[in-house]
């Protein structure tokens, strides 16, 4: 398995169809799509959101769920066991896994079990196949589209986005 290059380093090689050994290469850096002979266009900080996007969720598709699931995760909130899960399978969760699970932790302030853990309410085992559901869910099926509009309107975003990188 290869590990996934950061995004910023990724450098598409293109070379010439040319038979000579002196051929030349170009190099293709995704910032613009103009050809070689022509200055390269910036992106806007829109064109950047979205390309960013794009990366983050072609990246996230990859990253397989795990099959084997067999600890049960002692947790008191949503967000402690997303966060333990994240250790335990040494993967990260996908932005918008992590976003509702703040929103669950949410919806409990104010509720008459608001300071029981949440393991004495819901099993383990229940939560931890609930968050993987999930995460499948926006794994496969997020428009990066959406995101990048997620991305545009939350300028704290990056908190939600894990930085743990797995081989894949």
């Amino acid at each position: 398995m290869k590990r996934a290059m950061p995004w910023s380093d990724q450098v598409d090689l293109i070379s010439s169809d040319e038979s000579s050994s002196d051929a030349e290469v170009e190099v293709n850096d995704g910032t613009s799509n103009s050809p070689p002979d022509q200055p390269p266009q910036e992106l806007s900080p829109e064109g950047l959101l979205i390309k960013r996007a794009e990366l983050y969720q072609e990246y996230m598709k990859q990253v397989p769920i795990p099959t084997q699931r067999g600890s049960i995760i002692p947790y008191t909130s949503w967000m402690g066991l997303g966060r333990s899960i994240k250790q335990l399978y040494g993967q990260p969760l996908h932005y918008l896994t992590n976003i509702l699970l703040k929103q669950w932790d949410q919806l409990r302030f104010g509720s008459e079990d608001e300071d029981r853990p949440l393991d004495t309410i819901i099993h383990p085992c229940k939560a931890e196949a609930t968050i993987w559901l999930i995460e499948e869910v926006h794994r496969h099926t997020t428009s990066s589209l959406h995101i990048a509009k997620l991305w545009q309107s939350d300028p704290m975003h990056y908190a939600f986005v894990d930085p743990i990188f797995p081989d894949l």
